[in-house]
């Protein structure tokens, strides 16, 4: 697309926009500050590099579209190519089992630093933060489908030591990269079909987190975050880490609470619930995905749900209170190319947040004039804001319309094609 008609059509919106009182370069700015953190196992279908070859634990990937990554050197690759096509601040969100082990033998309750100084020299190359998640699942130290919660004492106590090594690692992320490291705890835990006992597991969940957490560490540093679930393949009756008990967990402990778009019923958005929870807890963190009936994981799209969640951050001003990162995983489409969907999208929600004529829509609803407020709510679909994302785009260089997949198409063809 030519340039200067980018900036002659944005010119033309701004204009538009400053008629309602907003700013649009400020917008941008914002927009452009906040970070998002995209996640690796996008990019090789979670399997990791510590030794699964295959998933289990509530977790599935369908599709095997050529050209995954098998290698540190082909993620980050991979990654980097993403990010080029996807503006605004990054971060990248890594699972512990992407340890690049310095010991063949060492399992993930031994795990240090030293088995990720690979990823935080990239990442101190790139200048970016990194945030980190334990790995409770697929591991044959698993009971089933229980880590935390199993009945097993020597299985929890080699869960519980993974979580403990995953918070030493993530202080020294935050300490090498100068960036917190928001480190969010999900375990699959839970049966299949309905519990005689469904107090027992909670318990052993609580007794362990209370152990992983015990260590007095800088939390301002590694803020922990707990996930909830209402079900995952395998424990579709029971879930241990539910709603209720994670929550609670958070509140009880000062802890993040993990908000994951697909983990609730499906008469559920997370949108809703952003507000009410932070009446009560200082951050929380949000997963950016799109279930399809259940928690799929799908790539994030530009629809009412994503805009609805970015509109409240925005909005009630929680910039500095809500995390922002993406889960999904897609390995039916070119693997990249859904994280640059993904991530533009995400990016796009947070433009508009900011570009919305918010003190008309609060003026009209202080003044009881409801009809005002949803006429405006319509009226600003129709605005110009497609206008302000390309020119972002060409200030960021990360292509604009859909030009990247042009150069997406030539990377698939030169690179990914070419992997055995």
């Amino acid at each position: 697309m030519n340039e200067d008609l980018i900036i002659k059509v944005y010119e033309s919106a701004r204009d538009q926009y400053r008629d309602l009182g907003v700013d649009t370069d400020a917008a941008i700015s914002r927009a452009v500050q906040i970070p998002v953190s995209m996640q690796c196992w996008q990019g090789d279908d979670v399997l990791g590099f510590d030794g699964s070859d295959s998933l289990n634990g509530g977790i599935a990937t369908t599709g095997n579209y050529p050209g995954r990554a098998v290698d540190f050197a082909q993620l980050t690759q991979d990654i980097e190519k993403a990010m080029s096509l996807s503006p605004g601040k990054l971060k990248l969100n890594l699972h512990a089992s992407y340890a690049l082990k310095t010991d063949p033998k060492r399992d993930r309750d031994a795990y240090t630093i030293e088995d990720f100084l690979p990823w935080v020299d990239w990442a101190d190359h790139l200048k970016i933060g990194l945030d980190f998640n334990p790995t409770f699942f697929s591991h044959p130290r698993m009971d089933g489908n229980f880590t935390l919660a199993s009945a097993d004492a020597d299985c929890r106590r080699f869960w519980v030591e993974h979580g403990r090594r995953c918070r030493e690692i993530g202080i020294g992320f935050a300490q090498k990269l100068g960036s917190p490291c928001v480190i969010n705890y999900w375990m699959p835990d839970g049966y299949k079909d309905q519990p005689a006992d469904t107090a027992r597991p909670r318990e052993r969940m609580l007794q362990s987190l209370d152990e992983i957490f015990a260590d007095k560490l800088d939390e301002r540093l590694i803020p922990c975050a707990i996930e909830s679930k209402l079900f995952g393949i395998g424990a579709e009756s029971y879930t241990v880490a539910s709603h209720e008990f994670s929550y609670g967990y958070a509140l009880s402990r000062h802890k993040l609470y993990c908000l994951d778009a697909g983990h609730f019923h499906p008469t559920e958005v997370i949108s809703a619930k952003i507000s009410a929870v932070l009446q009560y807890l200082d951050q929380i963190l949000l997963h950016v995905s799109r279930p399809v009936r259940w928690d799929s994981d799908h790539v994030v799209v530009y629809d009412d749900e994503l805009q609805r969640t970015m509109d409240e951050i925005v909005f009630n001003r929680y910039e500095n209170r809500v995390f922002i990162g993406l889960d999904f995983f897609d390995a039916s489409i070119n693997r990249v190319a859904a994280w640059v969907i993904g991530l533009r999208n995400s990016r796009k929600a947070l433009l508009n947040a900011y570009l919305a004529p918010l003190d008309k829509l609060r003026q009209a609803e202080a003044a009881g004039d409801f009809t005002s407020r949803l006429a405006w709510q319509e009226e600003r679909k129709n605005l110009p804001a497609q206008a302000v994302w390309d020119y972002l785009c060409l200030q960021e260089g990360a292509g604009v319309g859909i030009s990247w997949l042009e150069e997406l198409k030539r990377y698939e063809r030169l690179v990914q094609s070419k992997r055995a």
